[in-house]
This record gives C-alpha cells, sequence and structure tokens, in this order.
C-alpha cells in the first residue's frame, strides 16, 4: 500500500514542462484494479494502463478530466481542482493515478485507497483534500 510522486513529475515542474493552473495542460484520473503497485520510476501511462478499470460500469478509459484546476501561492502553495465524479457507476476501483494527457502522458501522481472502493448503480467519488491535490508549504 503506497501513495506517492512519480519522478517524471517533479521533473516536469522544475524543468517547466508542466502547467497545472487554470488553462493549463489538461489533466486526467484514471481508476486502477487491485494489481497495481506504485513505482516512482515509471514515467507515462503506458506504464500503468494494464492495471486500468475496464471501460464498463460507467468508468470511460484513460478516466476523468481534472476541471477548474488552480495554483494556489502563498508561504503554503497549493494545486487543486474540482472533485472528479462517475455517475451511474458499479466498479471497484483500489487507486487512482493523475497524468497530464496534454502532449505525453506523463505521470504525476499515484494514490491508493487503502483498499477496494466499490459502487454499485451510484457515484464513485474521488474528494480533494481542503489543502489541495498537491501542497508546497516550508518547514517551520
Amino acid at each position: 500500500m503506497a501513495s506517492g510522486m512519480y519522478n517524471i513529475f517533479k521533473a516536469d515542474i522544475l524543468s517547466g514542462h508542466l502547467d497545472l493552473d487554470t488553462a493549463g495542460d489538461t489533466i486526467k484520473v484514471m481508476l486502477l484494479d487491485d494489481s497495481h503497485a506504485f513505482n516512482a520510476a515509471h514515467t507515462t501511462k503506458a506504464d500503468v494502463v494494464a492495471n486500468e478499470l475496464a471501460a464498463t460500469g460507467g468508468y470511460t478509459a484513460g478516466g476523468a478530466t481534472l476541471a477548474d484546476q488552480a495554483v494556489t501561492v502563498g508561504a503554503t502553495t497549493k494545486w487543486d481542482a474540482t472533485d472528479v465524479e462517475w455517475t451511474a457507476a458499479t466498479f471497484s476501483a483500489w487507486h487512482a493515478v493523475i497524468y497530464d494527457s496534454t502532449v505525453t502522458d506523463n505521470l504525476i501522481a499515484s494514490i491508493d485507497f487503502g483498499g477496494e472502493k466499490a459502487v454499485s448503480a451510484g457515484t464513485f467519488k474521488i474528494q480533494w483534500h481542503v489543502n489541495g491535490i498537491i501542497t508546497l508549504a516550508t518547514a517551520a
């Protein structure tokens, strides 16, 4: 059970290849099965797509696009977006992977749900933390 940021994401941020702000890159989140294992060395969607949920039960291959992306700058800087929902859904997911679908499908982060999260004829929702999807803060 592990969540984390992919090494390629850190390189993309530091080299300016990734725009997470409003009207920036198209960022998507896809759902994965219980065979997925986070590996920080993975670089693109192709490295994890074998574990993506099947396009059935209300889930669409490639996942959902994050809406209303925003970077808020301050002593604590955060990147956030609108919560993601799949409606009329019937499936189980164990992980979510966030990636940049604009050009390269480079991976950003993997989120382990800590076990199976199931929905039956309902809404599957990922509710981002109030402090954002990713938060960078100065240590006190």
